[in-house]
């Protein structure tokens, strides 16, 4: 306010001038070199901090995927039925819907390092505990059920720090690169993890699994003490919880790249990523290519996922991301649609693969523009906003499937394509604000915040 006086203005000032002293710190000299070629798309590696934090992720959602399915194993031999399978996926699932927008209140309020390396203590616990009934034969579904509740109620906390940190160690500047490293690290994770973790169950035990997914993350609790501390931004103290998430909403709300982005994002979580459910049903009702061909198609999308975010970590320099952007978008429509009317498995296959890395390119993009415009002192609030997003899913899910149902798996995705393209082309008519999307972001290369205002 203009009639405050010095000293009680000195201490807010001080504490903005520090921020900014130690994010400087953590940047000097770290600034991503601009090679060409491979060096270009792992730059980001060349950051210490972030080869550790990379190191992290990696151990980290390689335990967690492997032990889902591990899970779902466990879960069916204690009940012997597939209502098993569902009722641990949604005591996951509705917490996180549930608590991730207060996850975000919390990154932006504490050291997010501490809050990343408690949530995953808290997850070693679990594992921890179960191994342990598992080998004393004490083991129930009800202890999976507790167990996979708190991985709910601990994911929220975890990923906006886990994705705010990224900024404070490589800087805007890194900062595409460093999240289609990322993507790329989580996609491969899904592919190699659940085949790794069925492998090791099938020939060594379920146990050795829980023992292996113990020592991952650990390694990742470990690989987090060598990151640097990262403290939060400056943040008015008079101001309550509940009165900072809605802040955040705000932000979102006023904030018209931002927004637009956003909004876009949860187009093909609705209309197109559902597809990947139906999978099961394309390889066995449509192509009779059974068990082993669905497991060939989950294969051949996850190394689409993976070829995407090397395509962005490759381009991650470039500032055309609503050009990208948008290209990605409607490739990841046309080459879905020709995948589902597809009459041969195997022309299916290389479509998928383009299918996934048209997805990861769109995804990777649209979360790196939008952490690029945000300012750093509503990073984890938006971040959170964005993890609520990605439970959508389930609910396009459900009318896809029903139209599979209905008339077939082929035209129910090809419906969805065509839906996804159409809506899209709306929105980008609609929303003249991701125009504002490339000045937002050149803005942003050049160290500057263009939409800093609404976060206060």
């Amino acid at each position: 306010m203009a009639d405050r006086t010095l000293p009680e203005r000195l201490p807010r000032t001080l504490a903005r001038v520090l921020y900014a002293d130690s994010m400087a710190a953590q940047h000097e000299g770290m600034a991503p070199p601009r090679a060409g070629g491979w060096r270009a798309a792992f730059s980001s590696l060349d950051h210490q901090q972030f080869r550790w934090l990379y190191g992290s992720n990696l151990a980290f959602f390689f335990a967690m995927n492997g032990q889902f399915v591990v899970r779902s194993i466990l879960a069916h031999d204690l009940t012997g039925n597939a209502t098993s399978l569902g009722l641990v996926n949604l005591m996951v699932a509705l917490p996180m819907l549930i608590i991730s927008p207060f996850g975000g209140v919390v990154a932006d309020r504490f050291e997010r390092r501490k809050l990343i390396m408690i949530g995953q203590a808290t997850l070693l616990v679990n594992e921890l505990i179960i191994f342990t009934l598992l080998v004393t034969g004490l083991l129930e579904f009800w202890h999976l059920l507790v167990v996979v509740f708190i991985l709910g109620c601990t994911f929220p906390f975890v990923m906006p720090a886990r994705q705010s940190i990224v900024a404070n160690i490589v800087g805007r500047e890194g900062l595409p690169n460093a999240m289609a490293l990322q993507m790329g690290g989580m996609n491969a994770a899904r592919v190699a993890a659940p085949v790794t973790a069925g492998l090791i169950v099938a020939f060594a035990g379920i146990r050795w699994m829980y023992l292996i997914a113990t020592v991952l993350y650990c390694v990742a609790l470990f690989s987090m003490t060598r990151v640097h501390k990262s403290p939060p931004p400056p943040r008015d103290e008079t101001v309550s919880p509940l009165g900072e998430l809605a802040v955040g909403f705000r932000y979102v709300a006023k904030t018209p790249p931002v927004r637009a982005l956003m909004l876009l994002s949860i187009v093909p979580i609705m209309f197109a990523m559902p597809f990947q459910t139906l999978l099961v049903v394309f390889a066995e009702d449509v192509w009779k290519v059974g068990e082993d061909g669905f497991g060939v198609l989950q294969a051949f999308a996850g190394i689409g996922g993976i070829l995407g975010s090397i395509f962005v970590a490759w381009h991650g320099g470039e500032r055309h991301h609503l050009r990208m952007m948008v290209a990605s978008l409607f490739a990841f429509a046309g080459t879905l649609f020709l995948f589902a009317l597809s009459p041969w498995f195997l022309l299916a296959l290389p479509l998928v693969l383009l299918t996934d890395v048209c997805a990861s390119v769109f995804n990777t993009v649209n979360s790196t523009a939008v952490n690029m415009i945000i300012p750093d002192a509503v990073r984890g609030r938006v971040m959170s906003l964005m993890m609520m997003s990605f439970g959508l899913t389930p609910l396009g899910t459900m009318p896809v499937s029903a139209a599979a149902d209905a008339w077939g798996a082929p035209a129910a995705v090809a419906g969805s394509a065509v839906a996804m393209a159409i809506i899209s082309v709306l929105m980008l008519v609609a929303f003249r604000s991701l125009r504002d999307v490339e000045r937002a972001t050149a803005a942003s290369h050049d160290g500057l915040s263009p939409f800093a205002a609404g976060a206060k």
